[in-house]
């Protein structure tokens, strides 16, 4: 009997997903929350969405996005199963261009520039990539399975109009393997059961 190396799902979006959480102690709040996402495939289309609650937004979330239709799908379904504030369909988006700089080798920046804000997002200090893959249906409440490449960044910084976010990224460990509350998520594809 051969298994096919061919995932059965199916699938539902590809691109990156960088995610940046700070807080100003290991066990404490969480005081910067960001959720970035370059999408090359949805059903929508390709795009860009930066979610981001953080005391720089008066700890508001704020949409950003160049592709209405996308992040409102993605807010819908994918989104909406890792961050229940960020699924809101009822918050505004707002209209951004976006623009990427750096080299894994040593640090990443996603810029987001509206007419009335720029925004920064920096990783650094990044570690060993970790491949992980799961199964739709195999964490309770997550239909999604997902295969990612994470690069943990022991370092991160957020600005908003040049003003940085407090707080700071945190050690952890996935499988002892080191991982951080920060991280580059590259090859990222979100399937579902067929």
């Amino acid at each position: 009997m051969t298994t096919s190396p061919f995932d059965p799902n199916r699938v539902l979006l590809t691109g990156e997903n960088p995610f940046i959480r700070l807080s100003e102690t290991d066990d404490g709040p969480v005081t910067t929350e960001a959720s970035f996402w370059r999408i090359i495939f949805s059903p929508y289309g390709p795009g860009h969405v930066l979610f981001l609650r953080s005391e720089l937004t008066d700890d508001e979330v704020q949409v950003y996005s160049d592709n209405i239709a996308m992040t409102r799908w993605l807010q819908a379904g994918v989104q909406a199963s890792i961050n229940a504030a960020f699924g809101d369909l009822n918050l505004p988006v707002i209209e951004a261009e976006f623009e990427r700089r750096g080299d894994v080798r040593s640090f990443w920046t996603e810029l987001v520039s509206t007419p009335d804000e720029d925004i920064s997002l920096t990783w650094y200090d990044l570690g060993e990539p970790l491949l992980l893959h799961t199964q739709p249906n195999a964490t309770e409440n997550r239909p999604y399975g997902v295969n990612t490449l994470f690069f943990p960044a022991a370092g991160a910084r957020l600005t908003v109009d040049g003003g940085q976010a407090g707080g700071r990224p945190w050690p952890r460990e996935r499988d002892g393997r080191p991982f951080s509350t920060c991280a580059l998520a590259f090859s990222e594809s979100w399937t579902e059961a067929r």
